[in-house]
């Protein structure tokens, strides 16, 4: 059993040699622990290499109160957990983002179909209205013009077309209740 305690204080020294030596005796073992939770091999390589540049630039600050290959390894575990967590909040995160998107998808789909059926309903009714009343809708409602202004452009009274529109929008109730 090598000698802890010394290639701890030679670490802290900045000893290149010591680095080395505890890579290289530990180093496979990690990996192979680091599988006891992840079963990607490239994905234990990297945790095990990052947690010796951590312990090679943390080396002057470094308190280790067990043994330095139980330290490696509580840091290999603790590694490979958070890693762990993180695939499961960007998979927890891709499935949200994707039925958000599917239902989004789908109720915009089906909106699109509703207003597309309700437009070709509408013309058809107003195809089927009486002129006089279709044209003081189509004035009032798609170009946006007041009572006034439609008496005003037809020539009739304000209250005629109060008439025609209201007969309008009776007929557009009776016409289109399916999809009201």
């Amino acid at each position: 059993m090598p000698d802890e305690y010394d290639w701890i204080a030679e670490l802290k020294k900045g000893n290149a040699q010591t680095f080395s030596l505890i890579f290289n005796t530990y180093y496979k073992d990690m990996v192979l622990f680091g599988g006891n939770f992840l079963p990607n091999q490239a994905v234990c390589e990297d945790i095990a290499q990052s947690i010796f540049l951590k312990l090679w630039s943390e080396r002057t600050a470094l308190i280790i109160e067990t043994s330095l290959k139980s330290y490696l390894l509580k840091a290999v575990r603790n590694a490979c957990l958070d890693e762990i967590r993180h695939r499961n909040i960007v998979l927890e995160h891709e499935s949200y983002v994707l039925s958000n998107s599917l239902s989004n998808d789908m109720a915009d789909t089906e909106n699109y179909i509703l207003y597309s059926d309700l437009q070709e309903h509408l013309q058809q009714a107003l195809l089927q209205m009486p002129e006089a009343s279709r044209e003081a809708f189509e004035l009032n409602r798609f170009e946006g013009l007041k009572y006034r202004e439609i008496a005003e452009q037809l020539h009739v009274s304000e209250r005629t077309i109060e008439v025609r529109i209201s007969k309008a929008i009776d007929f557009l109730r009776k016409y289109l209740r399916e999809f009201l």
